[in-house]
């Protein structure tokens, strides 16, 4: 079943790789110049939770804006002793979208910052947002979203997802824009999303296939710049208008990526190993404790004694034989080869960082 498994997913990531030498559109490849998002956070209140809140004990910060909050309301909280359990202190993040406008709604993302066990039914309160510069640039408000429920009684609890953040759609009020004149630019600077000399390359040609003439050119790996003037555009806009849509071939780098807490493994169909010979086998140990109580006999002066028992066995399995790899092998080659062995997928993560060691594996190998 695992041997199934495994080969279902890498199939599924082998398939559209294997398709990947199919165009793709330059929006998808690069990042274009003065186009970019900008974060924000704010430092805000949420009100309203059924008892979930900070306890103000552990949280003193969260008195603190409670109290600057009512006094900016004209409330005289002076001296006063707050105990409530229905308010916490959160972080409240965004992403200000290129060109977006004074008025213009972005969803916030809000995470709690002291020990509320759950957001589930409560309301930020008027949150100013502000950028690395420190300017306010947005104004989030509204109910959240919890990512999760919690519930508990005296002798269990259940916590489903992760209720002490959550999420407001359309949760925050564009105040301020960024001052960015994008129709003065006369170059536009393409920056790749994965830099490669070879895809930079294709896109400084199909670019200039595109137009019918020398309009863009490569100055690294990263960057392409294109001559807006040349393009012949009446604009900056314009001329991203028509380069979205350019179909590029990419070139990808042989990369494998490891994720050890899911035991996924993703395999580009570039990956090549060499020839090398793989045995996997288990070694358990195992050590139980096994408390014996010693009682004494019946109405005598005698005491309970707990007499310690340990258990302890090592159990090894018997390695599967010797699998051989052959020079240059194939992604399909490698699931069936690593298959072979009957092996799990966290093993097969610690097969692969030996082969990787070994300097049989020539891709990159990412540990996430």
């Amino acid at each position: 079943m695992i041997r199934h498994l495994i080969t279902c997913i890498l199939l599924m990531v082998v398939l559209p790789v294997g398709l990947g030498a199919s165009p793709i559109r330059l929006k998808d490849l690069v990042e274009f110049d003065g186009v970019r998002s900008n974060d924000l956070v704010g430092y805000g209140l949420v009100v309203g939770l059924n008892g979930t809140g900070d306890g103000l004990r552990n949280s003193p910060f969260t008195e603190e804006i409670m109290v600057n909050i009512l006094e900016r309301l004209g409330v005289n909280v002076t001296g006063e002793q707050f105990r409530p359990k229905n308010v916490a202190a959160v972080l409240v993040t965004a992403s200000l979208p290129p060109f977006a406008r004074a008025g213009s709604p972005m969803d916030v993302t809000v995470a709690a910052i002291g020990d509320a066990s759950s957001r589930l039914g409560g309301t930020l309160i008027m949150t100013p947002m502000n950028a690395a510069d420190g300017q306010i640039y947005a104004v989030a408000q509204g109910t959240i979203i919890a990512g999760g429920t919690a519930a508990e009684g005296d002798g269990a609890a259940i916590v489903q997802g992760v209720p002490t953040s959550g999420s407001i759609p359309s949760g925050a009020r564009v105040e301020r824009e960024v001052e960015f004149d994008f129709g003065d630019l006369s170059v536009l600077r393409l920056a790749l999303r994965e830099p490669d000399f070879t895809t930079a390359g294709r896109i400084e040609v199909a670019v200039n296939r595109f137009f019918g003439r020398r309009v863009s050119e490569m100055i690294d790996s990263g960057t392409v710049s294109i001559d807006i003037e040349r393009t012949r555009s009446r604009s900056p806009a314009h001329a991203i208008s028509r380069l979205e849509n350019v179909l590029v071939r990419p070139q990808r780098k042989a990369r494998v990526v490891v994720d050890q807490r899911s035991g996924t493994i993703v395999m580009g169909e570039d990956v090549r190993i060499s020839r090398v010979a793989i045995s996997q086998g288990n070694l358990t140990i195992r050590i139980q404790e096994e408390p014996l109580v010693e009682q004494p006999n019946p109405f005598s002066r005698g005491e309970s004694v707990v007499v310690p028992r340990t258990t302890a066995e090592i159990e090894e399995e018997e390695g599967i034989g010797l699998a051989e790899l052959r020079a240059g092998t194939s992604l399909s080659q490698v699931v069936a080869g690593l298959n072979a062995l009957g092996v799990a997928p966290r093993d097969m993560i610690d097969i692969l960082k030996s082969i990787k060691a070994a300097g049989a594996l020539h891709a990159e190998f990412v540990v996430r």
